[in-house]
């Protein structure tokens, strides 16, 4: 028999493959205020070094399953003897195994309940025990063990249970945690009374075993008299809904500031504590919902089918708080708060008016530039010719470009605010000229809009109507008049771990847009949109917001975006086929003869959005 057993022992080789859940991880998403929003990732589990998981909860383990694991070869000598008498009589196998032995079995072979099975299993334990450290064989033990709830670890087993990472866990915790692993089904003691009782007498037959082992002192013992209830919420599954989108953002954003390969990424393992507020989320989520049944009319147009609403909500620092994407993120990934194929129009339009106020107008070529002011007077009637230093501006056609209002309404002289806070086209579109629009391009993306998004520079492009800005983005260049000037780029993640380690990146930094002085006028005029101008049904929403709301020619696309000390909201209304991703008119929507505007109806859902969360 000796001879057969080290022939055996011989022949056998540690397999080079892991099983496949051995090595795959998932990635762990979590909520502004820590708790859990999303897993990625077929398999949920997380590795954690040894060094992470508290020595106690380490001791529970042992205590339960292997109180020799430091001192014994890999396997329970009087199990070994059994195993090989079976092999070779033919009998069943029998004992308990190890903590080696069952990582063997986890990560190395089948389930299967036979004689083979089982002789492999020890003979590949006692390798494993020669060639690798004890500390080692725990960590992969404990990184790869069933726990129930959906999950493989202990990382993981801990946040399924009590909502924390396994280095917060106390000895008491690491009792119930280690009772999992004798059959979880057995001891999750919400799934039923015969669980809970099962599962309180393990856990204090495991605290008087750690005394038994040396784990714990009788003092300490003493202390844990009340089972430490888990919650009976698992963790969440895979993102869907709105979840999606915020997932999907999060990724994008830690692989891109982590410097992280995508394909390691995808390996798992990752952390990512994202910005997204729930309460947040939920109050927009719910103001675009409400919006959207307006849309749902049994006689509603054909088209309406394509009504689509884009929103996003970002904090002064540049933290994205919320997102409405789309109905469903697993039925539609394209996400209509950072999709840059709807025109911005006059939503746009405080832009032209901070480059104007910061760099003055040159209305005479080779004469100085000259300052212009809040004050500043300029024509507000409709079918205004644009002027260009040597006169009218020719289109390509042939034709004197004139500017438009909505309604085609005659304003008469107005001042550069009152254009802002009125939505007044005419006086913006020759602004554009005066002050140049490669000017207004540049102070566009220094207060966050990107190149890409941001059209020809002819005269409508001062009206917005050829640059297709993302919610996302808008808000964040309303808040940069909102910070005084300064701008800081979005970001989506505040932190990310690995392994217990932190995961550096490339957090934004702020970057002065334009000065404080133009931007407090900018946000003054905004503010009198809300107080007496195109967004005033809104004022009382949230007193002292300032904001703006846009129209186009074609009316595709209606917008608001407005700015709270706490947040910059912008919210878009439009009609888009998803097949062609060109933009409809929004007229009819809903079936409203009337033609309500869709600035109207992004007003109004900013205010249900505003009112739920201030």
């Amino acid at each position: 028999m000796t001879g057969f057993v080290t022939i055996a022992y011989a022949v056998t080789d540690i397999p080079d493959d892991l099983n496949s859940f051995a090595t795959q991880q998932d990635n762990v998403y979590y909520w502004a205020d820590g708790s859990t929003m999303a897993r990625t990732g077929w398999v949920s589990r997380q590795e954690m070094p040894l060094d992470k998981v508290p020595p106690k909860v380490q001791g529970a383990v042992l205590a339960a399953e292997n109180a020799s694991f430091y001192s014994d070869p890999g396997v329970s000598p009087s199990g070994f003897l059994r195993a090989v008498r079976a092999a070779v009589t033919g009998g069943e196998t029998q004992g308990g195994s190890t903590i080696t032995q069952q990582y063997v079995k986890n990560a190395y072979l089948n389930q299967d309940r036979t004689l083979s099975r089982k002789f492999t299993e020890i003979l590949l334990a006692l390798k494993l025990d020669n060639r690798t450290s004890k500390e080692q064989i725990l960590q992969d033990y404990l990184n790869t063990s069933w726990f129930g709830r959906g999950t493989y670890g202990i990382q993981r087993a801990s946040q399924a249970y009590y909502g924390k990472d396994v280095s917060q866990l106390n000895a008491s915790e690491g009792a119930f945690l280690a009772s999992l692993l004798k059959g979880a089904g057995l001891f999750d003691p919400t799934l039923s009374k015969e669980n809970h009782d099962r599962a309180v007498e393990r856990w204090s037959w495991i605290l008087d075993r750690m005394v038994e082992t040396g784990q714990l002192s009788k003092a300490e013992r003493a202390t844990y008299t009340t089972f430490p209830e888990p919650s009976s919420q698992s963790l969440a599954g895979m993102p869907g809904a709105q979840t999606g989108y915020l997932v999907e953002l999060a990724k994008q954003y830690t692989i891109k500031a982590g410097h992280i390969n995508e394909k390691e990424f995808d390996l798992g393992g990752y952390q990512i504590y994202t910005t997204f507020d729930p309460a947040r989320m939920t109050a927009l989520t719910a103001a675009v919902q409400a919006a959207q049944k307006d849309f749902d009319a049994e006689k509603r147009p054909d088209t309406d089918k394509y009504a689509k609403i884009g929103a996003a909500s970002i904090a002064p620092d540049g933290r994205l708080l919320a997102v409405y994407g789309g109905p469903d993120y697993l039925k539609q990934g394209f996400n209509e708060s950072n999709a840059t194929t709807i025109p911005a129009g006059t939503a746009f339009t405080p832009l032209v008016y901070a480059a104007a106020l910061e760099d003055g107008v040159l209305r005479t070529r080779g004469k100085a530039r000259t300052p212009v002011s809040p004050s500043s007077p300029y024509d507000g009637n409709d079918q205004v010719t644009v002027q260009t230093p040597e006169g009218p501006y020719w289109d390509r056609s042939g034709k004197v470009v004139k500017g438009r209002n909505d309604g085609g309404r005659n304003w008469g002289q107005v001042t550069l605010r009152q254009a802002v806070a009125d939505s007044i086209n005419t006086p913006m579109l020759q602004l554009g000229l005066d002050v140049g629009l490669d000017r207004v391009e540049s102070y566009a993306e220094r207060s966050g809009l990107l190149g890409a998004s941001l059209g020809p520079r002819i005269p409508t492009f001062a009206l917005g109507e050829n640059s297709t800005p993302s919610a996302i983005r808008m808000a964040t260049a309303y808040q940069t008049f909102a910070a005084d000037g300064m701008h800081t780029d979005p970001y989506s993640v505040r932190s990310v771990t690995r392994g217990g380690a932190a995961v550096p990146l490339d957090g934004p930094k702020p970057t002065r847009a334009m000065s404080a002085k133009t931007a407090r006028a900018v946000t003054d005029a905004l503010r009198a949109t809300l107080t007496e101008g195109s967004a005033k049904t809104a004022a009382k929403a949230h007193p002292g917001a300032a904001g703006k709301t846009g129209t186009t020619a074609a009316n595709a696309a209606g917008w608001f975006v407005a700015s709270t000390e706490q947040e910059s909201t912008a919210v878009v209304v439009y009609r888009m086929s998803l097949t062609d991703l060109i933009p409809l008119p929004l007229t009819g929507l809903g079936g409203d003869p009337q033609g309500t505007p869709g600035s109207t109806r992004a007003v109004d859902l900013w205010a249900d959005y505003i009112k739920a969360v201030k």
